[in-house]
């Protein structure tokens, strides 16, 4: 795995808040994206909409369909825009595997296979996040997102991150839900589940996570007022 090594020319732009990814396409080549992120391109780009992953797919997160753009008469240029507000990474697998959490996949080269690998019911229910995970594995340039900035942490025997912040993680390493002090924490604490890692590989943590700024805007919705009378 390299994340100085590229299979397309590219760059991403605005990070960490808002990251943009802006891709070279040489003609021939093609490059898989995710449904719906496609911001802009030139002309001779030419998209194909698949089916990919049936509803495995579907329950860890992702779209039941994916963007194929190709370029065709000279190279062309493509710039996409994931879903969520944050960072995006780039590594270059060389018979690598990373499993990501559901959404988190943003584009990459036609020889990452993407799969949605069940996590168990234990490690998907309990941990409050998809039971599927999203498996990319092959030779070629893969970029995921977050919601946050992203950190890259290396493991190296036994590391603890809270569910609601792990974007990925490499296939060296094992994992167990735990929660962080007994059941008496878990409610009382406000800490949520934790992922035990073991082993040594990488993980890619994001600086914020969604439930709470959701439960902080929950107070503010509009409510609808209901005439007493």
């Amino acid at each position: 795995m390299d994340k100085n090594k590229k299979e397309f020319e590219s760059r991403i732009d605005c990070k960490p808040d808002f990251a943009f990814l802006n891709v070279r396409i040489p003609q021939g080549k093609t490059l898989r994206v995710e449904a719906s992120a496609m911001a802009s391109m030139d002309t001779n780009i030419v998209m194909k909409t698949k089916f990919k992953g049936g509803f495995k797919r579907f329950l860890s997160g992702e779209s039941l369909f994916i963007n194929e753009f190709s370029a065709e008469s000279g190279e062309g240029e493509i710039n996409i825009a994931p879903g969520s507000p944050g960072d995006l990474e780039h590594v270059f697998l060389e018979n690598d595997t990373i499993y990501l959490q559901g959404s988190a996949f943003v584009a990459s080269g036609m020889d990452i296979e993407t799969d949605a690998k069940w996590q168990g019911f234990k490690k998907g229910f309990f941990s409050g996040q998809s039971m599927f995970l999203i498996k990319c594995s092959g030779t070629g340039d893969l970029w995921f997102n977050s919601y946050g900035g992203i950190i890259e942490i290396d493991v190296n025997g036994d590391y603890i991150v809270d569910t609601g912040f792990i974007v990925g993680f490499t296939d060296g390493l094992t994992y167990d839900v735990k929660s962080v002090g007994g059941y008496k924490s878990l409610f009382l604490s406000g800490e949520g589940l934790v992922c035990r890692f073991q082993g040594t590989g990488k993980v890619w943590i994001q600086t914020r996570q969604i439930q709470p700024l959701a439960s902080f805007l929950y107070p503010y919705r509009p409510v609808e007022r209901r005439n007493s009378g």
